[in-house]
């Protein structure tokens, strides 16, 4: 079913079937009167985008998760994935260390986000230095279960049992998982064909799209 939504400037508003979308509760509410006359017609990326812009938009993390030892495919994947999550002005939550998490916050960083890394370790220090906001924790693989809860979708490029186990996580707590490249196949996870693909799934989960 074609997804409906469309975008006023003099309202920095979105608007669809459901109502106007509240980009602070993240959820529809039933809008009484028509839609401005400006108003046009968006993707779920572009809507994003443009509420994030208008700073009207909660930045409930997106979470990518992978291997620290990344071939050098997935890294490249890891740094065009981090770049769109910047470009759309998303927040974007990892591991804070090396490998497909060093990648995804250096695409990030440089499309002007403000990546945060949750590291295992017991000092900020310790993060890649893509990182803007390190938070240490000092309690180990333990912090997989953390990114997992905090973010609204999670997204695995490549990986073996540390990423395996913040995909249960994240099932486990009903968020969108989702898959790029060789990433563990789990019942539940939706496999990506792109980058592009997840960026707009992401999208969609963030505006309430996919339920």
């Amino acid at each position: 079913m074609p997804i409906s939504l469309f975008y006023s400037d003099s309202t920095k508003a979105l608007y669809g079937d459901a109502g106007c979308f509240d980009p602070w509760k993240l959820c529809w509410t039933p809008q009484e009167s028509g839609m401005p006359a400006d108003a046009v017609a968006v993707a779920p990326g572009d809507a994003v985008a443009l509420l994030a812009r208008a700073g009207s938009m909660r930045r409930v993390p997106v979470a990518v998760i992978g291997p620290r030892d990344a071939k050098p495919e997935e890294q490249a994947t890891a740094e065009a994935l981090g770049n769109g999550i910047g470009t759309l002005g998303l927040q974007l939550l990892c591991g804070g260390k090396g490998g497909v998490m060093e990648a995804v916050c250096k695409g990030c960083l440089e499309a002007g986000g403000l990546p945060i890394g949750l590291v295992p370790d017991e000092e900020w220090s310790a993060a890649n230095p893509y990182v803007a906001i390190p938070l240490a924790t000092g309690i180990g693989p333990a912090r997989n279960a953390i990114i997992a809860r905090a973010a609204e979708v999670l997204i695995a490029v490549g990986g073996g049992y540390g990423t395996l186990s913040e995909m249960a996580y994240g099932l486990h707590f009903d968020r969108l998982v989702l898959t790029l490249g060789d990433a563990p196949s789990v019942p539940g996870a939706i496999a990506c064909a792109s980058v592009e693909e997840a960026l707009d799934r992401a999208c969609q989960r963030l505006l309430r799209l996919d339920r």
